[in-house]
């Protein structure tokens, strides 16, 4: 399967405000106040990972909008896919993307992803704890809030990619799902089989349609796109409304 819709974009202007740390062995961006004690987020990056500069404004908005600490880890092993193959697909050519994606298959990164929400009320005391996933991150999330895993409070999904049925059927806490009109990963059928099953589940459930947009869209659009700047700022405004709603019970 072609993977240039997850390869594809634009990087935004603007200074990310946070700051990195290392947390439980990763590498971590995190934005918000050292004083937010009761809110997390976990942002699950898209393929461009923890260190994409549109990443990290995203996780700022979420820290200063919905109030809490949000943490963009770095949830592959410290490969990263650089902002500039964005700009050059020469350098992507040398990238070995279908051996990347086996080295952060789910079985490889899925414990790790799971460790590290745990830890965040288990170990660092939050008391509510949202996951917001992009692409990649988007399995994560749902997995996250599968019956029975009391990880995570509330999820919100992004064009995801490599998410399964049966993922959708797991899932036990309220859900948000971001989909563009042109998705070859989320595709018709996987949002048909998530608006038929998801609402049959006894938990909230936010979709959110994106007419005339593509995969990648509300974390790599062009700012100079007029259609494409209003859908990432409505995707944007919804993932901060919907964690304020269910994560600080607004």
């Amino acid at each position: 399967m072609s993977s240039s819709c997850c390869t594809s974009g634009f990087s935004w202007h603007g200074t990310p405000q946070g700051h990195e740390s290392k947390i439980f062995n990763h590498d971590v961006y995190v934005a918000g106040d050292d004083d937010q004690k009761d809110v997390a987020i976990l942002f699950l990056h898209d393929i461009f990972g923890w260190t994409f500069g549109n990443n990290r404004l995203l996780a700022d908005h979420f820290a200063k909008e919905v109030g809490g600490k949000v943490f963009v880890v770095d949830f592959f092993g410290g490969e990263v896919i650089t902002e500039e193959m964005l700009f050059d697909p020469e350098k992507l050519k040398n990238v070995d993307l279908q051996g990347f994606l086996q080295r952060n298959s789910k079985e490889a990164r899925g414990p790790a992803v799971h460790d590290f929400a745990r830890k965040l009320k288990t170990e660092m005391g939050f008391k509510k704890v949202g996951a917001v996933g992009y692409c990649w991150g988007g399995w994560a999330a749902f997995q996250l809030g599968g019956k029975g895993k009391n990880l995570v409070d509330a999820i919100s999904v992004a064009h995801p990619t490599f998410l399964t049925k049966e993922e959708i059927d797991d899932v036990a806490v309220p859900v948000q799902i971001l989909a563009p009109e042109t998705d070859p990963r989320f595709t018709p059928e996987l949002k048909g089989h998530a608006n038929r099953v998801i609402p049959t589940l006894g938990v909230e459930y936010d979709y959110q349609y994106f007419p005339g947009l593509a995969h990648g869209f509300s974390c790599r659009a062009d700012e100079n796109d007029e259609k494409e700047k209003r859908g990432l700022e409505r995707a944007k405004n919804a993932v901060s409304g919907w964690f304020g709603q269910m994560l600080q019970g607004r």
